[in-house]
């Protein structure tokens, strides 16, 4: 049962694969809380997914395919949502990253740098892609909210996360650079949530991913944060009770990001 927090708002959700997927659940959350979507992902992610099953679930939200690397793809992403509204959009939500080294098992210290601009154009320069679009068009409505995914990698060495380190890196920077400009223009908010390591299917493909998520677990104070708590906080952002919250990068992350060590982390070294 939802409280109506998003009663009356319109929204993109990208990204949503499957069910595990931050996205897929972030999108039922929103359509509980009274809101309108509309679903996007690439080509080949929606022939591989199972979107047409949350479309139903979420009232029939329209599936409309966008490569986010392409202009045009995205115009017609935004001129096609807005149709549907009947108006513009209050809210994005930006769930895309693709490590192309990291697929192909190529180490940083070897990385293939083609591979690594395709790497920063879907997972970071989307997100510029995104607003820059929104923006030409305005699309979005006044105090609009924008989040995209983000982890702590940006900050610290995980070397298993390889490429996707700088890739978020370069995601925060974009949070920060867009966010003014489009904070001046029209009060919309952009942000990132740093999340938990979250057992979804793009990110159990990170080399590794059983002792990463494990140790987490251990170091984070709260445990770590699940898909539907993530879900949750990101509704909240998109919510008019976080209006004056914009260009900032939000650990979500059961304290993970500011632990030190935890006892459970002390004993197991000391045994």
């Amino acid at each position: 049962m939802g409280n109506n927090l998003l009663k009356g708002k319109k929204g993109i959700i990208f990204g949503a694969l499957d069910e595990k997927s931050i996205a897929w659940k972030t999108a039922l959350k929103c359509y509980e809380e009274g809101a309108q979507i509309v679903l996007s992902n690439a080509p080949v992610a929606l022939r591989m997914g199972e979107i047409n099953k949350l479309s139903e679930i979420c009232g029939k939200a329209p599936v409309i395919p966008a490569d986010v690397t392409s202009m045009d793809d995205l115009k017609n992403l935004f001129e096609k949502s807005m149709e549907h509204f009947g108006g513009k959009i209050d809210f994005v939500l930006h769930s895309i990253g693709m490590g192309v080294n990291v697929r192909k098992g190529k180490h940083y210290t070897e990385m293939n740098y083609e591979w690594n601009q395709k790497t920063l154009d879907i997972s970071s320069m989307s997100l510029h892609k995104v607003l820059r679009t929104a923006w030409d068009m305005d699309a979005l409505s006044d105090w609009a909210s924008v989040v995209a995914l983000t982890y702590i990698a940006a900050q610290r060495v995980f070397p298993d996360y390889n490429e996707m380190a700088d890739a978020k890196s370069l995601l925060e920077s974009v949070t920060r650079m867009f966010g003014y400009y489009y904070g001046e223009k029209k009060k919309v908010r952009v942000n990132t949530v740093s999340q938990s390591p979250t057992r979804t299917t793009a990110g159990s493909g990170v080399k590794g991913f059983d002792g990463f998520i494990n140790y987490a677990e251990a170091m984070s104070p709260l445990g770590n944060a699940s898909a539907e708590d993530c879900a949750n906080f990101c509704v909240m952002m998109f919510s008019d009770y976080t209006r004056m919250v914009t260009m900032q990068n939000l650990f979500h992350d059961g304290g993970f990001s500011f632990t030190g060590v935890t006892q459970k982390v002390i004993e197991k070294m000391e045994s």
